[in-house]
């Protein structure tokens, strides 16, 4: 008897240790698929997120037959015509569109000195930016010609080689869905780029009714 109950002791403890085995491999074997899954996921995930993105900055590039062509497409065409403008520009820390213009302005050539500010209205007052004009950031160049908000590079290169004797700079009010740091998928919002006046009135510079028009 007392050989049989030591071998159902003993097949009993080899049966508790492979459980225990089991149950220690097991919580191990998703450890190390919990630790993998983010990898893998990304792994998957990244074409997928990477057309998102490029959807929202470029997807007006895949879209040939709609005729819609975001700045950002063309930035090898422009990248010369800012190249002997320099200027500073004055934003809020956390603004995103800002950081996207001025990236639009140095593909442009444009040298950039950029001052994150606690009260961007300040400068707008000193530089003498209407209050219906006003956007998030403002552009001062070295020569003293004020470009407030989201203006094409385009543009500023166009008014600073011929300025108006009577205006200080341009302006595009607000922030236009579509304008260049405003990319967002195949979406454009018609704006108008705005002449400011030394006298305090502004005029209209252009109006931009598509895309190809900031190009």
């Amino acid at each position: 008897m007392r050989r049989y109950t030591n071998r159902f002791i003993n097949e009993h403890n080899l049966i508790s240790g492979r459980v225990l085995s089991a149950i220690v491999v097991l919580p191990l074997s998703l450890t190390i698929a919990a630790c993998s899954q983010p990898n893998a996921t990304t792994a998957d995930s990244k074409p997928a997120t990477e057309p998102t993105t490029a959807t929202q900055k470029t997807a007006l590039v895949e879209q040939p037959q709609a005729g819609i062509i975001p700045v950002s497409a063309h930035s090898d065409t422009q990248s010369t015509i800012l190249r002997n403008v320099s200027a500073t520009v004055y934003k809020d820390a956390n603004c995103g569109c800002c950081k996207e213009w001025v990236g639009h302005a140095e593909d442009n050539g444009l040298s950039a000195a950029v001052h994150d500010v606690a009260d961007v209205s300040l400068f707008k007052d000193r530089y003498g930016v209407p209050q219906q004009m006003r956007s998030c950031h403002t552009t001062v160049t070295t020569d003293g010609f004020v470009f407030e908000g989201h203006v094409p590079a385009k543009y500023m290169a166009q008014f600073l080689k011929n300025p108006p004797s009577d205006a200080i700079g341009l302006a595009v009010s607000g922030m236009p869905v579509g304008s260049p740091g405003m990319e967002y998928q195949d979406k454009f919002m018609p704006y108008k780029v705005m002449q400011l006046n030394k006298d305090g009135s502004t005029a209209i510079y252009a109006t931009i009714d598509s895309p190809q028009q900031q190009i």
